[in-house]
């Protein structure tokens, strides 16, 4: 195979179809738009939801709830995994930095210790929030737990 006898793959080139270009091209006349209407005109755009006329679906569905825009999140952190977290880096302190290097929370997130699980060590937790049932179990074993 040499330079001058490379050739595109068979059917890999079409022509353009020329458009408007009088009835011999067989492309002239409404130059492949239809008859009359709408779509046949320059300048033609219908909206995305338009149905055709129908009511639109945005339309019939009611409008209902609303967003509070004061609301906090919280990324939920349970017992358990406190505990595991502890056990495999032989931590007494649990704070923010320990907590997002472990992958439980991004740097822009706000944590939330939960009480699901069991801990068996005595550790002081630092975060942002916590529920009542995860304070008293930390307090219980003689921990802190410390609201930032």
């Amino acid at each position: 195979m040499e330079l001058h006898n490379l050739k595109p793959a068979e059917g890999s080139i079409k022509k353009e179809k020329r458009i408007g270009r009088g009835q011999g091209s067989g492309h002239g006349g409404t130059s492949t738009r239809g008859h009359k209407g709408a779509k046949s005109r320059s300048g033609y755009k219908s909206k995305r939801s338009f149905q055709g006329g129908q009511m639109p679906l945005q339309r019939t569905v009611p409008k209902f709830g609303f967003k509070n825009v004061n609301r906090v999140e919280y990324k939920g952190v349970n017992l358990s995994s406190l505990q595991l977290l502890a056990e495999g880096n032989s931590l007494t302190v649990i704070d923010f930095q320990t907590l997002q290097d472990a992958g439980f929370a991004g740097k822009n997130d706000r944590v939330k210790i939960l009480g699901k699980g069991e801990l068996k060590l005595k550790i002081n937790v630092t975060a942002h929030a916590f529920s009542k049932s995860a304070k008293e179990a930390i307090e219980k074993l003689a921990g802190t737990a410390e609201t930032l």
